[in-house]
């Protein structure tokens, strides 16, 4: 079996079209369609079924999807192993929306100029499913939270940055005491399932204050965006990402002490792809220095 065909088989699946999986592989749609029937043909069962415009995995489809991922990673291990796939060198990182929106893209771009050839896949996600991806060996690496245990010794770490709580505000009001906009003004709180999230609602109970809550939301953009309309206030980690330069908002210090939230690279030390994965950490490193140097 090729595990090419494997490979255009997962694209179909995500991407729920063959015509879709073509354009990403650069093959045309007959061509894939040829692939699906011969894996059909081999495993003696339908694995594909049209709905409507789009194709779904069927039950066997299903469960293939669920196994044939892990085998395109091992095959794709070996060849980096054996040294069979130096051209065409893969690399898959998983993000935090934050990361997607602040560090990830400078970080890229310098990844891209020292590591030209090498092929990347980007995966967005919570800490928690990041963390599980990495150890599952579904992902290369991630930029995400540092886990709420003490990593084992098989991880490897690098911190990006620290972000403490900060209280987000309408401009006019950059002058106000921040308990006092908590106590009166509504709360667009940071999801309680996120750690940013827990971290706030930590900060609200250690200084007794019962807010006035209006929506509860996973994305730091769209608190900024609801806070700029003038819709209330909220409890965030400093985030430092270009696209709240448009919005009329001011970050408040806190005077409760509060743990920062941290988040930098996690990866397998054992991994196959290590030299890639020491390559994107050492642009990572280098786009962190540079931005503090200014």
């Amino acid at each position: 079996m090729e595990t090419e065909y494997l490979h255009s088989f997962l694209l179909v699946v995500e991407s729920g079209s063959m015509s879709e999986a073509a354009r990403r592989l650069n093959l045309t749609p007959a061509a894939i369609a040829q692939q699906m029937r011969t894996l059909e043909r081999e495993l003696g069962t339908g694995l594909l079924a049209r709905a409507g415009r789009t194709v779904q995995p069927t039950a066997a489809g299903h469960l293939l999807a669920q196994r044939a991922r892990a085998v395109v990673r091992e095959v794709g291990d070996l060849k980096v192993l054996l040294g069979a796939d130096l051209a065409g060198r893969e690399l898959t990182i998983g993000s935090i929306n934050t990361a997607l929106h602040s560090l990830l893209p400078d970080i890229l771009a310098h990844f891209v100029r020292t590591h030209g050839s090498v092929r990347t896949f980007l995966h967005a996600g919570t800490t928690a499913t990041l963390y599980k991806a990495v150890q599952q060996g579904e992902l290369d690496a991630a930029v995400c939270l540092y886990p709420p245990f003490a990593l084992a010794k098989t991880f490897g770490w690098t911190l990006l940055r620290e972000e403490p709580l900060v209280l987000l505000v309408p401009r006019r009001h950059a002058k106000c005491d921040p308990h006092e906009l908590l106590r009166g003004s509504p709360l667009i709180r940071y999801d309680r399932s996120l750690g940013g999230g827990k971290q706030a609602d930590r900060y609200l109970r250690a200084a007794g204050i019962v807010p006035q809550e209006r929506f509860e939301l996973s994305s730091l953009l769209a608190i900024a965006m609801m806070v700029d309309r003038g819709l209330g206030v909220s409890l965030v980690p400093d985030i430092a990402s270009p696209l709240l330069d448009g919005q009329d908002v001011a970050k408040i210090a806190l005077p409760l002490p509060s743990d920062p939230r941290r988040f930098g690279v996690l990866w397998l030390r054992g991994s196959a792809r290590l030299a890639l994965i020491e390559g994107f950490v050492d642009s990572a490193e280098a786009v962190v220095a540079a931005k503090a140097a200014h």
